[in-house]
């Protein structure tokens, strides 16, 4: 099957939108669809587009290698990717259907199999931004050995757009597995996690873990044998494989409770937490998401107590969406800052108030 992918390269045209609001002083508010624009503080600034520019640079199913600029349609890329048996196995979330690559990578959220292949920005090779100098930069490369600059493209993921405009990355990419089985198996959240520590040190083809307060629900993937072989020892039964997109999406029953969506990231050994609220446990323990209306100190402080942070998903629920930086951390974050946006144009205060 073939896939029409638009290509359209306007990053003349956004160079100049960059260099126009330096000159005037004026912040810009980074955006692709929108469909993470829940996520971070509100930025005050004049919109940039950026789904104009868009389509992929160059891809070669043999190097599992693709550039393609920031304002191609994130479900686009994932379909030539299938066509040619292959996939983003960090599994970013859409969270609607205008996201882009962009907005995936400066999002830098990864789906249920992250803790197996690795979080996006694992996956960021190299990349085009625009600066707060008005130039426009590449740092790292387009193979998997790329080392030279290869750190402050990896900084780009999960910067909410704060330290520049990226316009082109490069990521690597994996084969779609050859088998799949999906399980579901009763058990109690505290046993789920005993079980997760067991069965991190055995050979087992696991590439997600949850457990949604009444099953553990796996999924198993490999080559058919290796498959096969796990489901008849880990027992259980058959779980539809849409369970897991679901829960990427954030689809599943226990997401629509109307409380605050809490997002806690914690170690994988930190075991069963007394939380203020309904928990589901992802990642094979080391993400928990909860709905609560605690207040937001409590929550963190649970989180930092056993070795974590937690952020927000509810804009509006907490003073900063983020968990608030200790001084030495900030400091480090404003002198990045001040290096690649001294102006601070780039979606101000979407991460911090401080940025």
């Amino acid at each position: 099957m073939t896939i029409d992918i638009v290509n359209a390269d306007c990053s003349g045209e956004l160079l100049a939108r960059v260099a126009a609001a330096l000159a005037a002083n004026t912040p810009l508010r980074i955006h692709g669809g929108g469909s993470k624009a829940f996520y971070g503080r509100t930025v005050d600034g004049a919109p940039l587009d950026t789904r104009g520019h868009r389509g992929i640079v160059n891809y070669d199913p043999s190097e599992l290698v693709v550039t393609v600029r920031a304002g191609t349609p994130l479900a686009e890329l994932e379909a030539v990717l299938a066509d040619a048996g292959q996939q983003l196995a960090c599994e970013p979330p859409h969270f609607g259907a205008g996201a882009t690559v962009g907005g995936m990578v400066a999002a830098g959220l990864s789906g249920p199999r992250r803790p197996w292949v690795g979080a996006v920005r694992d996956f960021v090779l190299g990349c085009r931004v625009i600066t707060g100098h008005g130039k426009h930069l590449r740092f790292g490369g387009e193979v998997m050995k790329n080392v030279a600059g290869y750190d402050l493209s990896r900084l780009m993921a999960g910067s909410l757009g704060c330290l520049g405009l990226l316009t082109e990355v490069s990521l690597k990419v994996l084969p779609l597995p050859r088998a799949s089985a999906s399980l579901r198996i009763a058990m109690s959240p505290a046993t789920a996690l005993a079980k997760f520590a067991e069965w991190g040190q055995q050979p087992l083809p696991i590439s997600a873990a949850c457990h949604d307060g009444e099953a553990l629900n796996l999924r198993l993937e490999g080559g058919e044998g290796s498959v096969q072989a796990a489901r008849e020892r880990l027992g259980g039964e058959a779980l539809e494989a849409g369970f897991w997109h679901a829960l990427r999406e954030h689809r599943l029953a226990f997401f629509a409770d109307p409380r605050p969506l809490w997002r806690l990231s914690v170690p994988v050994h930190a075991g069963l937490l007394e939380l203020p609220g309904d928990q589901l446990i992802d990642w094979g323990g080391a993400q928990r998401w909860l709905k609560s209306d605690a207040p937001a100190e409590r929550i963190r402080e649970i989180a930092t107590a056993a070795g974590g942070h937690a952020a927000c998903f509810t804009p509006g629920a907490a003073d900063s969406p983020l968990q608030p930086l200790p001084a030495s951390l900030l400091r480090y974050h404003r002198q990045l800052k001040a290096a690649l946006d001294p102006k601070g144009v780039f979606n101000p205060g979407r991460m911090y108030a401080e940025l």
